[in-house]
């Protein structure tokens, strides 16, 4: 288990004192290594709040670069900072937040050739991409690693999250009829950034959970968000045998996943 430092006993104190969590909790953020996946609405409020939280490494893959367009929702970045790349400058947000956090950004897009080296060694993925053809693509690279994913997004007034370990996975939530790269994301459908926050947060809130051992398990269980309505409710989702990723012929490891819209970049 990884030692705390005095300085980091006082910067997360606030943490530290929770019954459900304390110095053991603590210990296993500081040795979790956290990959995610979209710097964009959705990573902007989970890369913050698990680099506050403490996690030992954060790997954020994003190829894109800033675009006007983002700013509503993604408020890692300025307008000075348009053109540049979104990975880089959330590092240097995490490099200024909290210096004990390792960074490693990957500016590249993530598909289904590079998703199994890129993920190989992660102790959690967290997905916060915008369209189906990637989010099916990591869950795939995802049961074949054997690594837990959280799976966020966002889109108009609709927000929904949900942890996949083994089975069932995030291809028996959405069956294959998404494996195209023309599904609508954001951009055609539109969202608000008060709910990519509030989608984002909640994931960070799941990934701490998970790593720190702390509240019941939600493993196969979705929770969706009405934006509209301000309400909240989930569902547990059956394991599908014919799943080709989970089920009973998966696809190899690395192997090309037939291809996969919500908010997230």
């Amino acid at each position: 288990m990884a030692d705390l430092s005095d300085e980091e006993l006082t910067r997360y104190s606030r943490q530290i004192v929770l019954p459900q969590f304390g110095g053991v909790g603590q210990q296993r953020l500081k040795a979790a290594n956290v990959c995610v996946i979209g710097a964009g609405g959705i990573g902007c409020a989970v890369i913050p709040a698990l680099a506050g939280a403490g996690i030992g490494r954060l790997t954020m893959i994003d190829g894109d670069c800033v675009d006007l367009s983002n700013l509503h929702r993604q408020p890692l970045y300025r307008s000075r900072e348009v053109g540049e790349p979104k990975a880089a400058l959330a590092a240097q947000f995490v490099r200024r937040l909290n210096p004990f956090v390792e960074v490693d950004p990957i500016e590249r897009r993530i598909d289904a050739g590079n998703a199994p080296a890129l993920l190989t060694g992660h102790d959690l993925i967290i997905d916060g991409t915008d369209n189906f053809a990637t989010r099916l693509q990591v869950s795939d690279a995802a049961v074949r690693l054997g690594v837990p994913l959280l799976s966020a997004a966002a889109a108009q007034f609709q927000g929904q999250v949900g942890l996949f370990r083994g089975q069932p996975c995030y291809r028996c939530f959405v069956g294959d009829a998404f494996d195209s790269d023309d599904c609508d994301n954001c951009a055609e459908l539109g969202v608000l950034g008060a709910l990519t926050a509030t989608v984002g947060s909640f994931a960070a809130l799941m990934a701490i959970r998970v790593i720190a051992g702390a509240g019941e398990e939600t493993t196969g269980r979705v929770y969706f968000l009405d934006g509209l309505t301000g309400e909240w409710r989930s569902m547990r989702l059956p394991a599908d045998p014919g799943c080709k990723a989970c089920g009973t012929q998966p696809l190899p490891l690395g192997g090309e996943a037939p291809r996969s819209g919500a908010e997230g970049s």
